[in-house]
């Protein structure tokens, strides 16, 4: 039956208006629109009610006919339209009007403003920062592909609500408030008169229209970067031009650029930096204020490849104990508040680790040389000493700027050498490091022990390490070997962070600059789930569930078992993610009541702040009754820079997922065991056991059966064999097809 017009006409396929009543929660008539002036000849733009409602909240809230038809720049034959669909938007109590001809928003709608994140199968949520009053949102809101209009992946958008399903909102997109995709990487495809660039992200549903003379010459087939120029009205693709040609997509290289430009990630420094590096003075002298800790037996000790060696450690034996140096490079010595480096530290955040590369937040002048803890040279530095009785208690602390001169350049391996296997050879190159390396054993091994008593978790994920040959191609992926060294520096690392973070809450009067690592408690819905699916597992858990204690224990049930893997995963699902705060909640992972970051400021910002708070503390030793709230621009600091460590985590994962399926590429047809590590409506996730290459398995492909997906466990089941694929099974899967483009990876279960 054909719908009628308010205004008595009937509606036919060729109207301008289409009045159709919803049943949602916001009943207004989002699809009726009315032709304003030609903007070409083939294009014609239709303005809905979503428009006049977007132009509104965008103008304060209200707005007349005349401003609404100039700000959607509809032609004066729109106006008597234009009337009628206010009209109607005020009879639904839409909008409000008064005598002077002005409409504002009713509270009858509901708006808000999110964050597109858009999914390749063309729904996609936002993310709500304030929802409305009233309105309780506690994860993102679904977007329907057909209520998207023309928003994209990051875009900033005005969105009401249209449904409730299942304890998820349901909006839809009204206007796009901000564009954020003026840049994208992508791959050029040439044609006759243009090219076209397609995303390297999956998550934009269009390609890119370049013009043969916007090309800057690159050939078909290469990684470029697109600078985006317009977006048409409705579902046409956007133009633009190509500003940078990163090259062969197939290097290694060139895949690293691709994420850096994908994530944004800052990478050159300005000039301004430039500048300010190159009046860097290379004589390190005893400054007033700093302690003269040379005489103290200091040792550097990373990884064979390191660089940057931001941290040494000295160790004294003491009555009753031992007395632990902690000195980090005194990055705060050379990068003051507001300086060109500082700002662009502080927008990097972090410094972002690939495989074969390393995006700095400083530049190598700094990182790798002035503060680099070199072995036999004078470094500046802050150092922690913290002294500990036998047990490993603290019993001391006390913080100094100081100047200090590594001895030796260590890596885990030489140090495991020494303290594991007793190697002859190498106990025999380092004598005068025996006796002060036993110290530090003994000693982080009281500080574990000590931890984990207090409920500490020990989480063990497996990490992959790659083996990139002189060719640029990965020969191969092992497992990282995490031994006692690394455990060693851990612990002292923690000890230090912690005794700062103390130090700063209880006694510095500068807490409004401080700010902290916390781990806020799991989310006790999460880990009932965990609990309910853990007993199909067979595990025996003890009733106090989400404490640090109960977590620790459900580690040690499971450890060296080939459901390791699995539990330590599911269990780190249901956990809250660390982040920066200005306010200091504890650390619930390390089961810590005051925890912060001070030993990274080389590769992390919030470090560098700490720094600043903690020399200031030095530098008065005034201790306040009254505590200091923190300021509104440490708490924004917190927020940002938790952000932009999570961009680089995200960004170092697909760089690993890039290598993993190029590494896969010429397996297909091969067999390999995995363990079940998801199970979805659509199919599995296996992770192969060998490579930590994860992968999916369709369940199309399950043909010995019709599965069901049992959410609850983590289960699929056959619903006449009843055969059960559960997270946690060891299966053996071979490798169907690899699509390095789309970075997927199939798999089908193979035989036992």
């Amino acid at each position: 039956m054909a719908h009628r017009r308010r205004f008595g006409k009937k509606h036919t396929s060729r109207s301008r208006f289409e009045y159709r009543r919803k049943k949602r929660k916001t009943p207004y008539l989002h699809n009726q629109s009315f032709p304003a002036k030609r903007r070409k000849k083939e294009e014609s733009l239709f303005v809905a009610a979503d428009d006049i409602i977007g132009f509104i909240y965008t103008h304060d809230g209200i707005g007349s006919l005349k401003e609404i038809i100039i700000g959607l720049d509809l032609p004066r034959t729109a106006r008597k339209e234009a009337q009628n669909l206010l009209a109607a938007l005020c009879h639904e109590k839409v909008l409000s009007c008064d005598k002077k001809g002005y409409y504002s928003l009713s509270r009858k709608i509901i708006l808000m403003e999110g964050i597109i994140s858009a999914h390749p199968r063309g729904f996609a949520f936002a993310a709500v920062e304030n929802p409305p009053p009233g309105l309780e949102i506690d994860r993102d809101v679904f977007i329907p592909a057909q209520e998207l209009r023309t928003a994209h992946h990051g875009d900033r958008v005005l969105l009401t609500v249209i449904a409730k399903r299942r304890n998820r909102v349901e909006a839809r997109v009204v206007r796009v408030l901000e564009r954020t995709a003026s840049k994208l990487v992508g791959i050029f495809m040439t044609g006759r008169t243009t090219g076209l660039v397609i995303p390297e992200d999956d998550r934009f549903a269009f390609q890119i229209v370049v013009q043969r003379k916007d090309s800057r010459g690159a050939r078909n087939g290469e990684a470029v970067v697109t600078e985006i120029h317009h977006f048409p009205l409705g579902h046409r693709n956007p133009s633009g031009k190509i500003v940078e040609i990163l090259g062969d997509p197939d290097d290694l290289n060139v895949q690293n650029e691709i994420v850096v430009h994908k994530f944004d990630i800052p990478h050159e420094f300005s000039d301004e930096a430039a500048q300010q590096i190159a009046r860097f003075d290379d004589a390190i002298t005893l400054e007033p204020g700093r302690s003269d800790l040379r005489d103290i037996l200091h040792v550097t000790i990373d990884g064979e490849t390191a660089k940057d060696f931001d941290d040494a450690v000295g160790i004294e034996k003491i009555r009753n104990g031992h007395r632990l140096y902690v000195s980090i490079a005194d990055v705060g010595k050379y990068v003051s508040p507001g300086t060109p480096l500082d700002k662009e530290a502080y927008l990097r955040g972090t410094s972002v680790y690939f495989p074969n590369r390393v995006v700095p937040m400083l530049p190598e002048r700094l990182s790798n040389d002035l503060c680099s803890l070199v072995p036999n040279q004078d470094r500046y530095a802050f150092t922690a000493v913290l002294d500990f009785d036998r047990s490993g208690k603290r019993k001391k602390k006390t913080f100094a700027r100081s100047l200090i001169k590594s001895s030796y350049r260590l890596t885990y391996t030489v140090v495991k050498n020494i303290l594991v296997d007793r190697d002859a050879s190498v106990r025999g190159k380092h004598k005068p490091l025996l006796t002060p390396l036993q110290w530090m054993a003994e000693l982080a091994e009281q500080l574990e022990k000590r931890r984990m008593e207090r409920g500490s978790l020990g989480f063990e994920i497996p990490e992959a390490e790659f083996v990139i040959d002189s060719a640029g191609k990965v020969s191969s992926i092992k497992r990282f070997e995490r031994n006692m060294a690394h455990k060693l520096i851990e612990e002292f690392m923690l000890a230090a962070n912690e005794a700062v973070a103390e130090t700063l809450a209880k006694e510095s009067a500068n807490k409004a600059e401080v700010l902290y690592r916390i781990h806020e408690a799991p989310d006790p819905v999460k880990v009932a789930e965990f609990t309910s699916f853990s007993h199909s597992l067979g595990l025996k858990l003890p009733a106090n569930s989400g404490t640090p204690q109960w977590f620790a224990n459900v580690l040690t049930q499971v450890a060296g078992t080939p459901r390791e893997y699995i539990i330590n995963n599911l269990l780190l699902r249901a956990m809250q993610q660390a982040r920066y705060s200005s306010e200091n909640v504890g650390h619930f992972g390390l089961a810590a009541s005051h925890y912060t970051h001070f030993t990274s400021p080389i590769r992390r910002y919030p470090d560098l702040m700490v720094h600043r708070a903690l020399a200031k503390y030095i530098a008065t030793k005034k201790i306040k009754k009254l505590e200091k709230r923190p300021s509104s621009a440490t708490s924004e600091a917190g927020d940002f820079l938790s952000k932009r460590e999570r961009v680089a985590v995200d960004a170092e994962r697909e760089m690993v997922d890039r290598l993993k399926v190029r590494f896969m590429a010429d397996k297909e047809g091969e067999t390999f065991e995995g363990v079940i590590s998801g199970a979805t409506g659509f199919g599995l996730f296996v992770e192969l056991l060998e490579w930590f290459v994860s992968g999916g398995v369709d369940i199309t492909d399950l043909s010995d059966d019709y599965y069901n997906l049992d959410e609850k466990n983590h289960r699929l089941i056959g619903s006449r064999t009843g055969n059960i694929y559960q997270v946690g099974d060891l299966v053996n899967v071979t490798v169907a097809k690899v699509d390095v483009a789309r970075r997927r990876i199939n798999f089908t279960i193979a035989g036992p």
